[in-house]
């Protein structure tokens, strides 16, 4: 059994923040692979749920960002799970704008969510990172990731989460190179034809042969040539 975290604030104020897309992300993984309604427990939101046979339950912690580990420690004492059992969703502003990467272990690097699930369960999980962009001061993170996606950003977002839809079965299965594929084929789809760009080769047409000249047409001397051709 998988347990897989989304981050984000809970309340309508957050619901389009960039610092929100984890709950986005489980919010797609939930409607598309048809899961239970979302109820409170373990100071979160959760919803139950099977890839194929595989279970898992969905997480968004109510506990605000800053305390978000104590909702996931709640959660994984419940079902009996360990840190290797955890996935967790969060946005990551050192990666570009629709970019998604997994990682395992590691340091929390400034995230205010992975420092409070570091100080619950130790740093021995999953994680997705989904990339939303920096601002380009480190000040100015903080009123940048609270703040709603723009216009600009739509296109991305729903490609990210309709591919992250898509592979969720293979995140749960341990599989993160098919998962990633997953992704990557709703961000930047194959191009149709041989793959050159600009899509498929055109063949190279072939210039019509010339017509023969009319007899009449023709000079006592090509008559003559043609007698001996």
């Amino acid at each position: 059994m998988k347990l897989i975290v989304g981050l984000g604030n809970p309340g309508a104020k957050y619901a389009r923040n960039r610092h929100n897309i984890g709950f986005m992300a489980l919010d797609q993984i939930a409607g598309d692979h048809s899961f239970g309604p979302w109820k409170g427990k373990h100071q979160g939101s959760i919803s139950d749920g099977r890839f194929g046979a595989d279970r898992a339950v969905l997480l968004k912690p109510e506990t605000f960002m800053n305390n978000s580990g104590q909702s996931v420690q709640a959660a994984m004492r419940f079902y009996k799970l360990e840190p290797a059992d955890v996935i967790v969703f969060h946005d990551e502003i050192d990666l570009a704008p629709g970019k998604v990467k997994c990682k395992t272990g590691g340091g929390h690097a400034g995230h205010n969510g992975l420092r409070s699930i570091h100080a619950h369960i130790g740093p021995d999980y999953d994680r997705v990172r989904l990339g939303v962009g920096h601002p380009g001061h480190k000040d100015a993170v903080p009123g940048y990731v609270l703040r709603d996606f723009s216009k600009a950003d739509e296109g991305w977002l729903d490609d990210v989460l309709r591919g992250i839809g898509d592979g969720a079965a293979y995140l749960a299965a341990g599989d993160t190179a098919k998962f990633l594929n997953a992704v990557a084929l709703r961000v930047s789809p194959p191009r149709s034809g041989t793959g050159t760009k600009g899509g498929a080769q055109q063949p190279k047409a072939t210039p019509p042969e010339p017509e023969p000249a009319p007899e009449e047409s023709k000079s006592p001397l090509q008559r003559l040539v043609a007698k001996f051709r």
